[in-house]
């Protein structure tokens, strides 16, 4: 019997309104330590995903560790994409402990979170697997997060996937959001975005469109 195929995305895939966003710990002293990314693909990838999640209002935790004290804060293109929002300072490693962090969890009522942070071995993995045990389904921004080197993050991200975390990129989330380029009320907004911080693709929208007047959603 054959399977009959339908235009219809896959409830796998990310929309604004099905889930919110958690940016833990992108700090001074946190990024001084990470080498499994470059610092400034770091912070690229990060203001990627922070403008990505404003611009299509995903609801956002913004959680700090030993702000005043130790780690100082948090990164700049992160606090400018939000504005005005304030940042839940912890003292717990594992935010998923902190009842500031989980009061807005419960407050936003979103069963599907995606997380992003610093470092990934510690205080990525154990929000991930916290939320994961309590049944919620986790997507980690691999590529926004790093650790004290490339070991440490790659054996925290297979740790988080072996207990089912589900693994995506920077421009990914963003493309993922955004996911039909005839959604006219965001394209300006994705592709501006990916101008900026999107890498040689944002070049190749901005020599396209320049150079030929060509855009995604034409056809």
């Amino acid at each position: 019997m054959s399977i009959t195929a339908i235009p219809t995305p896959a409830d796998a895939l990310l929309s604004p309104d099905d889930h919110a966003l958690i940016l833990i710990d992108f700090q001074s002293q946190m990024a001084f330590a990470t080498k499994s990314i470059a610092p400034e693909i770091l912070r690229n990838n990060a203001a990627l995903v922070s403008n990505a999640a404003a611009g299509f209002h995903v609801p956002t935790i913004l959680t700090t560790v030993a702000e005043k004290s130790f780690s100082g804060p948090m990164f700049s293109e992160i606090a400018d994409a939000f504005g005005d929002q304030p940042m839940i300072d912890r003292t717990s490693m594992n935010s998923w402990e902190d009842a500031a962090v989980i009061g807005e969890v419960n407050r936003i009522g979103k069963d599907r979170l995606v997380i992003a942070g610093l470092w990934t071995s510690v205080c990525i993995v154990g929000p991930v697997l916290s939320a994961l045990e309590q049944g919620f389904e986790v997507y980690v921004i691999t590529d926004a997060s790093g650790d004290i080197s490339e070991e440490a993050h790659d054996r925290a991200v297979e740790r988080m996937i072996q207990a089912g975390a589900r693994p995506i990129t920077a421009l990914q989330y963003l493309l993922e959001l955004q996911r039909d380029w005839a959604r006219a009320e965001t394209y300006a907004l994705t592709t501006g975005i990916a101008r900026q911080w999107g890498g040689a693709y944002g070049l190749g929208i901005t020599y396209a469109s320049t150079m030929f007047g060509a855009s995604e959603g034409g056809h």
